[in-house]
């Protein structure tokens, strides 16, 4: 697809591939022979009108304070725990060029106060949570494709081209002197940034007590510097018993709208719940015999999932990056390297704390305004952590190899990849719940908390915004199930009530349905079942506006960093 951009956004899109911050933003030999990334429209004074809708949309969020008890930790741990947070502040600025350019000449022609702030949520001038809706006056339409790719590029043009790191997570496309695409690797495009982050998590590692972490830590600085990052995520798998954790560097492909190929830079600094990490520790065992029972043909479960899978509770103390935009992640299953994952599996970590914010600030109000009055007492956390603990582990089942050996399951379904795999883990997630019930290892008698718990579950998603994965793969859920019977919605009241027998034939019927698409790595069974079922309808969009109506927020920003932490600066 070919975007047209006005001429006045030319100074925009260079300033958004050399930074003034950042002079080795492209490789250095290169630097004044490529062509800019895209720019946009540049923005103009706001109106009084398009204030007053930023304003509305900054209630949208409820400020919650990212923060952990760190009065075990010795000095010297608490100075490798700022170190890690420098570290993952570091991975703002990176994720601001690629998804939008350059920040500062976006926020100096902003003059409203509240609009700054906002763009500053969003890390440039769309709203994440109304489906990518510009809100600064002047700005047109997000790029598809971000800053990954040259603005006058067609999809076609990129299919014909033969560079062979093209689909590479780790490469933007550019434009040489001659006007032919190449290819620049992530860390030559942002040598300088890298390098800052790199040293810091190795003076991180230099305080690190644990033996595992300490490697981890060593490997991933220099997976930063090489974008070669499969042997950083085996260590990363090997760590068992370090207190604390960093995931950091560029990983998932959710901002890449145009093929879902390039990976955006991201991290999390978090602080391991002892506690609770050893509850779910026994249930990563059942992974093999889960696959192996999965309501779909033998070939599309064929593969096992590694037996170093593990589950861990833990309390985020800081997101940076693309986990910082828009609704943000209350689990993480890592790492996406399919052939770490068949070695080893993943690992699931569950934050706790967020998780908990996100219950008592969204989930149980919605529950109030949208559920069936009987069936509200089945909304409780203790439901909601496991349907999101399991999501996290159902990451591992199914396949990740297309069955007819042309590559991924992430390549073959390219820009839908993400919201089917999100798609997946929902509604295997509620399988692996329903199967570990009937084998006693949850309690069966509470089933139905968490089947009422995923339908609230799945109207607070829906909420993020059609280009959000997760909303898309709820939406798609939503139709499903309402197209089944398994919850029905009371004309006088607006009331959603699950319907338990007929929930559960749905979860198996899409469950089958999404593992065949991506067995089979069917784009076009994968789009079109996006395009038919993704949508909002009318009556929904009626009920989500009462949400609105009743100043329910969609989702959370965070009062975070060093001084939250009560932590000196390194």
């Amino acid at each position: 697809m070919v975007r047209h951009l006005l001429p006045v956004c030319l100074l925009l899109a260079l300033a958004g591939c050399s930074s003034s911050h950042d002079p080795a933003s492209i490789a250095p030999e290169s630097k004044e022979e490529l062509a800019p990334a895209p720019g946009n429209v540049a923005p103009v004074a706001a109106s009084s009108a398009t204030n007053a809708v930023v304003q509305q949309h900054l209630a949208d969020y409820a400020t919650v304070k990212l923060t952990a008890d760190l009065s075990k930790f010795n000095a010297k741990q608490k100075q490798m725990v700022a170190l890690l947070v420098e570290a993952a502040d570091s991975m703002n600025a990176l994720y601001w060029q690629q998804a939008w350019g350059d920040k500062d000449a976006l926020l100096q022609k902003i003059s409203d106060p509240a609009t700054r702030q906002f763009a500053e949520i969003n890390y440039g001038p769309w709203d994440r949570l109304d489906n990518d809706q510009p809100f600064v006056d002047g700005i047109g339409a997000r790029p598809p494709g971000a800053q990954f790719y040259p603005a006058d590029m067609s999809k076609a043009e990129f299919e014909q081209s033969t560079l062979k790191d093209k689909t590479s997570l780790y490469t933007l496309l550019r434009r040489d002197a001659q006007g032919k695409l190449v290819t620049v690797p992530y860390h030559e495009a942002y040598k300088a940034q890298l390098e800052k982050a790199a040293g810091l998590l190795r003076d991180a590692a230099k305080l690190a007590q644990d033996a595992g972490f300490r490697k981890y830590l060593t490997m991933r600085a220099d997976a930063l510097l090489s974008d070669d990052y499969q042997a950083s995520d085996f260590a990363w798998m090997a760590m068992k018993k370090n207190p604390v954790d960093i995931v950091i560097g560029p990983i998932e492909t959710y901002e890449d709208q145009l093929y879902g190929y390039k990976a955006s830079y991201e991290s999390y600094v978090l602080i391991k719940d002892q506690a609770w990490s050893a509850k779910l520790a026994r249930f990563a065992k059942y992974l093999p015999e889960l696959q192996r029972g999965l309501p779909v043909a033998d070939k599309y479960k064929a593969e096992k999932p590694g037996s170093d899978a593990d589950l861990n509770a833990y309390f985020a103390i800081y997101y940076g990056g693309d986990a910082n935009v828009g609704a943000k992640t209350i689990a993480i299953n890592l790492p996406n390297d399919e052939q770490v994952q068949l070695k080893k599996g993943t690992r699931r970590l569950q934050l706790e704390n967020v998780m908990q914010a996100k219950f008592d600030k969204i989930m149980l109000p919605i529950a109030k305004e949208l559920i069936a009055e009987d069936q509200q007492r089945n909304l409780t956390f203790d439901a909601f952590f496991q349907n999101t603990m399991f999501h996290e582990v159902a990451h591992g089942l199914g396949i990740k190899e297309t069955l007819d050996g042309k590559g991924t399951v992430r390549k073959a379904l390219k820009d839908q990849a993400s919201s089917f795999e999100e798609g997946k883990a929902d509604i295997l997630g509620l399988y692996m719940v329903s199967k570990l019930a009937e084998k006693g290892e949850l309690d069966k008698s509470k089933l139905m908390d968490n089947y009422v718990t995923f339908l609230a579950g799945i109207l607070r998603s829906v909420r993020f915004g059609a280009s959000d994965a997760h909303a898309k793969a709820n939406m798609v859920r939503f139709n499903f199930f309402k197209q089944q019977g398994a919850f029905s919605r009371d004309g006088k009241t607006g009331r959603y009530r699950v319907d338990f027998d007929k929930m559960t034939a749905a979860m198996n019927a899409l469950s089958a349905k999404l593992l065949t698409i991506q067995g089979d790595g069917d784009y076009a069974a994968a789009k079109q079942l996006t395009d038919q079922m993704g949508a909002v309808d009318a009556q929904l969009a009626g009920d989500l506006k009462r949400l609105d109506q009743a100043h329910i927020p969609v989702d959370i920003r965070f009062e975070q960093g060093l001084d939250v932490l009560g932590l000196k600066k390194p």
